[in-house]
């Protein structure tokens, strides 16, 4: 009787798992970002891939600095925007989106993207699109022609100071650790580990003539 008390309970257990697992979501697509959409009333995170962050930006081969994040958007728009979608979900992540499978018209949009250089190949989780990531890269599509922050990188850095609150004012002001005032600008060395501590008085500038004037110096690298 023991035994069968436990083999119910865990039938229980079970249940809500396997009816989760393999739900098919339907209905027109509206995009959020480069791997989120809303399908119906669902929120979607798009399974095995990763784009870049609407905010985000990337920089040419010459040096220029770029809204990636929010040109991806637009391209997912136009690809997939208002077109009905087939989505299996298979997971819940941490911000309690569904992480699914989608189909439009029979094509993967997840391989899709990963395919036009849109977003990339999520190893942490999955390696359905690795092989579409390298035929991207090879091909130097998309943001493959351009030098991209780790997506999920830039969303770590952004947390903790890395990240300008303003895309206008992305020059960093750091102070060393013997008081010496130095500002980094997008593409130097030691941007991107260079977080801003505005507790310590450092702070983001505008223009290299707003650091100068209030005491900081350039970086040399």
């Amino acid at each position: 009787m023991r035994m069968l008390m436990i083999a119910l309970a865990m039938v229980g257990f079970l249940m809500p798992f396997a009816a989760w697992s393999g739900e098919v979501i339907s209905g027109a697509v509206r995009v959020i970002d480069g791997d989120t959409i809303d399908v119906g009333n669902s929120r979607i995170r798009l399974y095995g891939i990763d784009a870049p962050e609407s905010d985000q930006t990337c920089t040419t081969e010459q040096g220029q600095v770029w809204s990636c994040g929010s040109w991806v958007t637009n391209r997912v728009i136009s690809l997939f925007a208002g077109r009905e979608a087939r989505c299996e979900r298979l997971a819940k992540d941490k911000y309690n989106r569904i992480v699914a499978r989608c189909t439009v018209g029979g094509v993967d949009m997840g391989r899709e993207l990963v395919a036009q250089g849109l977003a990339f190949a999520y190893r942490r989780y999955a390696d359905d699109y690795v092989l579409a990531e390298k035929g991207a890269a090879v091909r130097d599509v998309g943001l493959h022609a351009s030098r991209v922050q780790n997506p999920s990188h830039f969303r770590q850095t952004r947390a903790v100071g890395r990240m300008p609150i303003h895309r206008d004012c992305r020059i960093k002001g750091n102070i060393s650790g013997n008081g010496v005032r130095i500002f980094h600008q997008p593409g130097q060395r030691d941007y991107e580990r260079t977080g801003i501590r505005t507790d310590r008085g450092e702070r983001w500038f505008c223009s290299v003539e707003d650091a100068m004037n209030h005491g900081w110096r350039a970086a040399k690298r």
